[in-house]
């Protein structure tokens, strides 16, 4: 059999162990879907593979066990799922347009979490949007709040929810729940001062505990989503290590640029020899540095006041 691997894989396809099978990958932007989507994840498992599912650690499925010449038909089928998860396709290709950059992947977010600031499911489909389809290799997941349950830190880009939390003094009745709480389970950015809490907004890391914990209201959620922006984490066989913050109290539409503006970086910087020709944006960064990557990043991008962005990066 003839079999074009660079097309295969493309396509969201595997190349496996199993000789003449494949396995066809299934992108879930934002890790949610509409249930009724299962039936067709089924079909194909139970028609075409070999009846199992694997759950991905990125928030989709991989269906092993496909004959290679049944690609077509299972793209046919697929093409439902992906018109419902409204994932972009260019015109010319059946299936999924490009396997380079991974599924972006969210925690449950504000939609069920208490902890969580934002509804990270609904940024994560933006963010889809705007990048897919494309082939360069990127990660990027999103995390309600400081717990990152997603492992956003070990992601190109982690994006954590931050609240500026509100405080009512007059509401206070000065039984430091919030300063307990920030104490023991968060930053200790709070302190009581004159029989009222006081915040030390340099510590303070937007987690809203102090909201959590307020039994007469006194703290408030902001209606100003705000984010930390952490950069370059990743695991893999060289120097795994842990994102680093980038940019604090910023913005979802500047979020949105940088991110965008990294495929630019990227499609620049890329070692046109690398194997497959892919090189992870992290090693690109390591090599060009992480001032030529701000600068690049950066490009036309409005800030809002609040935001902090870190002069220097050392991994």
């Amino acid at each position: 059999m003839d079999i074009n691997t660079k097309i295969l894989k493309k396509n969201a396809f595997r190349i496996t162990k199993e000789r003449y099978k494949t396995a066809v990958r299934i992108r879930v932007p934002g890790g949610e879907m509409a249930a009724k989507y299962l039936d067709t994840v089924k079909y194909v498992a139970e028609t075409f593979g070999n009846g199992t599912i694997h759950i991905t650690t990125r928030q989709g499925f991989e269906i092993p066990g496909i004959d290679i010449e049944k690609m077509a038909e299972v793209n046919a089928i697929i093409q439902s799922l992906i018109d419902g998860l409204e994932v972009n396709q260019t015109d010319s290709n059946a299936g999924y347009s490009a396997a380079g950059t991974r599924n972006v992947a969210a925690c449950i977010g504000s939609r069920v979490c208490q902890f969580a600031n934002f509804d990270t499911s609904a940024f994560a489909q933006r963010i889809e949007k705007v990048i897919f389809p494309n082939d360069y290799h990127v990660k990027i997941a999103l995390t309600g709040c400081p717990n990152d349950c997603i492992k956003a830190r070990m992601n190109d880009f982690g994006i954590i929810g931050m609240n500026e939390s509100q405080y009512d003094s007059y509401r206070c009745i000065g039984c430091q729940a919030c300063v307990k709480a920030c104490e023991k389970k968060s930053a200790g950015a709070l302190k009581f001062e004159n029989f009222k809490v006081v915040k030390h907004s340099d510590k303070c890391i937007g987690c809203g505990e102090c909201v959590l914990k307020c039994p007469t209201g006194a703290w408030t959620r902001s209606s100003n989503k705000l984010y930390q922006l952490v950069i370059m984490g990743r695991t893999g066989r060289k120097n795994p290590r842990i994102a680093q913050p980038f940019i604090k109290w910023i913005d979802e539409a500047s979020v949105l640029e940088i991110i965008k503006n990294t495929y630019a970086y990227v499609h620049n910087y890329i070692d046109k020899d690398a194997p497959g020709g892919k090189e992870h944006v992290g090693y690109i960064v390591d090599r060009t540095g992480y001032q030529v990557f701000k600068n690049w990043v950066l490009k036309d991008v409005i800030l809002n006041p609040k935001a902090q962005v870190a002069e220097y990066i050392y991994w």
